[in-house]
């Protein structure tokens, strides 16, 4: 019989293991302990376990850190697997609260991006469209516990440093900017804190949303008020396939931010800000996308060229040069089949808070 410390050593040494094999607490008891310095956990669902300094008060950051959102995006899923194994070690400090989350458990298992439904494309009550996706479960779940988690905060310092989140992904495509990162609409301008982190993490690329999004990132940011973004860190492959010195930066500065440790002393360049001002929307499977199958993400394109014809429906160029990120003729209808940017580098910084 295998005993509630064995099991509490396997969740927290391996997290990602325990998840893949639906492995849960046998008691409630079980589902929570503590481990090095005083730190306290608590496994709250499939994939959702909290963590705790053994010390919290009022300034205490939140900071939620999601991977896996996509199935089969496995490098960022490795990464906060192997913090979660550092913090309960004491290999790695936690000076802040903590949500980790592996976002689609299911799909990581087939080694697909999603099962049924993009669970990406789910929050902010979204998954109420498609109520027998297995997915749908999943975003009401991943939703709760989010506002759960940043409820707990009520009454902790505010201001840009109380609640983050970041949602840790990777390309299906190669980028001309290896890794950039996706701020949710708020309708205010980007938080300097938030900048100066992505560069820390050095990230060269930032697009910055003008519309509200169907994101879990975009969620926490308009229901749980976090200071979110969206990090694509590098290129899709399977797991076991990662090199993961090439997460090295970011990994590094994640755990900077929840050991609340300032910058690495070697300072970054400002990421290269661009705005979002267009989609590229999947009418039909009709859709002719007029973009070569391997062109990279950020690939220009000049003014008065057609990037998409579907029946009435074309996408022209309408300024001297945009750029276009996440190209995906094979999307479902209505759903987005790339995003046009231009850059806004100067206008952006220029008005940072």
């Amino acid at each position: 019989m295998t005993s509630s410390a064995d099991s509490a050593a396997a969740l927290l040494e391996d997290f990602l293991a325990y998840t893949l094999a639906g492995a849960r607490p046998a008691t409630p008891e079980a589902a929570r302990g503590a481990c090095a310095g005083g730190v306290r956990w608590h496994w709250l669902d499939e994939g959702v376990l909290e963590l705790e300094p053994a010390r919290v008060n009022e300034t205490t950051r939140s900071v939620l850190l999601s991977a896996g959102v996509h199935g089969d995006e496995t490098a960022p899923i490795e990464l906060l697997s192997q913090l979660v194994a550092d913090i309960a070690a004491g290999r790695a400090p936690l000076a802040c609260r903590v949500l980790a989350v592996l976002g689609n458990a299911g799909a990581m298992r087939a080694g697909e991006r999603y099962l049924d439904d993009d669970l990406n494309r789910l929050f902010g009550g979204r998954h109420a469209r498609v109520p027998h996706s297995r997915e749908a479960a999943r975003a009401a779940a991943l939703e709760a516990a989010a506002q759960r988690f940043f409820a707990k905060a009520e009454g902790a310092a505010e201001g840009p440093l109380a609640r983050w989140h970041l949602d840790m992904h990777t390309a299906i495509r190669a980028s001309a900017f290896e890794r950039f990162a996706l701020l949710p609409h708020t309708g205010e301008p980007p938080a300097r804190a938030m900048l100066e982190w992505l560069a820390d993490a050095r990230i060269a690329a930032v697009l910055i949303h003008t519309e509200r999004g169907a994101t879990l990132s975009s969620f926490t940011a308009e229901a749980c008020g976090a200071l979110a973004c969206t990090l694509e860190l590098g290129k899709v492959r399977p797991f076991g396939e990662n090199d993961l010195a090439r997460f090295a930066d970011a990994d590094a500065a994640v755990r900077r931010l929840v050991a609340c440790e300032g910058a690495s002393p070697q300072v970054a360049p400002m990421p290269r800000i661009f705005t979002v001002i267009g989609q590229i929307t999947k009418q039909s499977d009709a859709l002719k996308l007029n973009v070569a199958a391997d062109v990279p993400n950020f690939t220009p394109f000049a003014r008065g060229e057609v990037l998409a014809v579907d029946g009435a429906y074309r996408y022209v160029v309408q300024h001297d040069e945009e750029r276009i990120v996440f190209p995906n003729p094979g999307v479902k209808p209505g759903l987005r089949a790339g995003l046009l940017v231009v850059d806004t580098t100067r206008e952006t910084l220029g008005a940072l808070e």
